[in-house]
């Protein structure tokens, strides 16, 4: 077990009897949970807040112990010991007696209290705690997965496989599990290449699988990820297709077959992508209607998609490709040779294997440094396209601005002319009052007026208009 996952309780349970231990904590525990509720339907001398908290420490603490219970048995069937399987019996027989008294109650208030049975007697509650990824939960069965095993003969078989089964045929820990559960598809969205003693984890966009040394577990195989990975790698299990060579490792196949459907799938959605975006940086300039906008937008959305997969695909090359103690681990897989931890060098029974896993390691690093090189320039277009696509969008808001501009250069000319007229409104509106000017006995009174009105208007408007452009406002 690793350091960081050793904790009081599971020191606990490697010494001695650790199932009658639990057994008799658990039952304590619930006991306390039993109490707790009680007292929140209860008025005794504690507070509900209290008994909440009460009962919510022993939820955690209860699986925390069965967590621990679960990890060490795990343990002890990979080592093949008997003593697993005496520990699973006892486990069994243990669920089952607190099973029999044990009853999951559900209220209207969606809150777990105890119940009245039947006879009489109060039964005990049994805690349901659901946690993703995983972490045990308490009453609820294990997770169940469909999963696709292509054998290194190119055998393809569908079956049905739960995280026990699993986890023993790998090798693996249950924290391994986390970046291939198809459950946790939406927060394990980062590719990740995971090398560990028995078997290699791969999780690239839509694809998530376990490659070991004889056959290959893939998950969510009706995904695009798993039907491109697999229209990649059964022909490259083909006799056939080997031309004579020597042929690479079953699962260093498996990794090079899933890196290349992933950066061909990238490549043919930039290759799909990048004439339609050309057109539109063609066409933008002299027609800016609303539907080829639109298509600008989506087309920036996807180059900003196909930019950021090419990116973190880059990333976990180039970290691979800094880390050689993850290249020779998948070099000394199937091998029996060790790593020393302090110089990093392989040491092997048989001399001809470290000859062999040395040059496996070189072609490795020339696999993952063809395949980096491929990511590079996929994320390279992509970048170039959506720089493009920016300069565009900045060239139409420089566009759209100088066309507000004309705009507002014109409102303002109506508005200098408009009060020019209004003055001239105002001048006649002056003499349209029933007030005795004795102007209107003058015959040229009426034309003196109208013309002065009007070139007045002229002048004022003019003045004004030469002000506004003394100011660089025209």
């Amino acid at each position: 077990m690793d350091s960081h996952s050793e904790s009081p309780w599971r020191g606990a349970l490697c010494q001695g009897s650790h199932i009658e231990w639990v057994c008799c904590a658990s039952k304590f525990i619930r006991i306390a949970s039993l109490v707790a509720m009680r007292e929140i339907n209860s008025s005794w001398s504690l507070s509900k807040v209290f008994a909440r908290r009460v009962r919510s420490l022993c939820e955690k603490l209860i699986v925390s112990l069965c967590e621990a219970e679960e990890e060490f048995s795990l343990e002890q069937a990979l080592d093949g010991g008997d003593a697993a399987e005496s520990t699973e019996e006892k486990q069994s027989d243990t669920e089952t007696t607190l099973s029999d008294s044990e009853e999951v109650v559900d209220e209207p208030d969606d809150r777990n209290r105890t119940s009245v049975l039947a006879n009489g007697r109060v039964g005990s509650q049994r805690i349901v705690t659901t946690f993703s990824g995983d972490s045990l939960s308490l009453g609820v069965r294990e997770p169940v997965y469909e999963v696709v095993e292509v054998k290194s003969n190119g055998k393809v078989s569908t079956r049905k496989i739960n995280r026990r089964q699993l986890l023993k045929s790998s090798g693996l820990r249950p924290r391994d599990i986390r970046s291939v559960d198809p459950s946790l598809f939406m927060t394990n969205s980062m590719p990740a290449l995971l090398v560990r003693e028995y078997a290699i984890l791969l999780n690239l966009g839509s694809l998530r699988a376990i490659a070991m040394q004889d056959c290959v577990l893939i998950f969510d195989n009706n995904r695009i990820g798993g039907k491109a990975f697999l229209e990649t790698l059964l022909p490259r299990l083909n006799p056939k297709n080997s031309n004579g060579g020597p042929s690479m490792p079953f699962e260093i196949e498996v990794v090079e077959a899933a890196l290349l459907s992933r950066i061909q799938r990238l490549e043919q959605r930039l290759m799909e992508l990048e004439p339609r975006v050309q057109a539109l940086l063609e066409a933008l300039p002299n027609r800016l209607t609303g539907d080829i906008l639109e298509q600008l937008r989506t087309s920036k959305q996807t180059l900003v998609e196909l930019g950021s997969k090419a990116g973190a695909l880059r990333q976990m090359l180039l970290d691979l490709l800094e880390d050689p103690h993850e290249i020779r681990r998948m070099c000394i897989m199937g091998r029996n040779c060790t790593l020393n931890k302090g110089n990093n060098n392989m040491e092997c029974s048989v001399p001809f294997e470290k000859q062999n896993a040395e040059e496996e390691e070189e072609e490795i690093e020339m696999l993952l440094e063809n395949y980096l090189q491929r990511c590079e320039s996929c994320h390279g277009q992509a970048e170039r396209l959506l720089d493009s696509a920016r300069e565009m969008e900045d060239s139409i808001a420089v566009n759209l601005s100088s066309r507000r501009l004309e705009v507002s250069r014109v409102e303002l000319l109506l508005q200098v002319g408009t009060f020019c007229v209004a003055v001239g409104a105002l001048v006649a509106g002056i003499f349209g009052m029933n007030l005795k000017s004795y102007l209107e006995e003058h015959v040229l009174a009426f034309w003196l007026t109208t013309a002065g009105i009007i070139v007045g208007g002229i002048i004022a408007f003019f003045l004004m208009y030469s002000y506004l452009r003394a100011r660089k406002i025209f």
